[in-house]
């Protein structure tokens, strides 16, 4: 019942969802199905705080300004050209998500993309993609780029197994390879 109340409250989002978090947790624990040791184990996995922490950064890009700056350096460099403007967009969005959440920034894009886009006067669904793909890729590069990398490696470890290697290049390598067909056919859309 408490998790059925709980997605309702999601789905209708009138509530932010921190917390409606925040609330179910609560309501486990005066209910008695939860002791508060059980609530907060969760919170001693240092995966969790570094999450929550790269979320926090790529907020903070939008609510200073840098995610605009960024665009204006964007269109600056590429003019008019939208082909620049795909390619330079890519490589800071990959370049950054290797370092950061690769959903953090791209969550901080998202603006900058619909500015770039309005300013050249082009359908947002020609960069929406791209933009998509290169935060994919990103997230295979490092570590800290993707919550599962951070997963794998907390696990690998007990194994004593390496989790950056030479499959995590290829698989980049291949990323890139589909990149390049998607810059092909970004042209195709509307």
């Amino acid at each position: 019942m408490l998790l059925g109340a709980a997605i309702i409250l999601f789905v209708h989002n009138k509530i932010r969802m921190d917390v409606v978090a925040l609330l179910v947790m609560l309501s486990f624990y005066l209910s008695g199905i939860l002791s508060i040791q059980e609530i907060l184990v969760g919170f001693s996995d240092p995966n969790i705080i570094l999450i929550a922490l790269l979320f926090i950064v790529g907020g903070s890009l939008v609510r200073t300004g840098i995610s605009y700056r960024v665009s204006d350096g964007i269109l600056k460099v590429a003019g008019n050209s939208e082909a620049k403007v795909l390619i330079l967009l890519m490589l800071s969005v990959a370049g950054l998500g290797a370092f950061m959440s690769s959903t953090g920034v791209v969550a901080a894009f998202i603006p900058v993309v619909i500015m770039i886009c309005r300013q050249m006067n082009i359908s947002p669904k020609r960069l929406m993609m791209p933009l998509s793909v290169a935060g994919l890729i990103s997230g295979m590069m490092t570590l800290i780029a993707t919550a599962p990398n951070l997963v794998v490696n907390a696990a690998s470890a007990a194994f004593m197994t390496p989790v950056s290697s030479p499959v995590n290049t290829m698989m980049v390598g291949a990323g890139a390879i589909n990149l390049l067909t998607l810059l092909k056919s970004a042209y195709l859309l509307p």
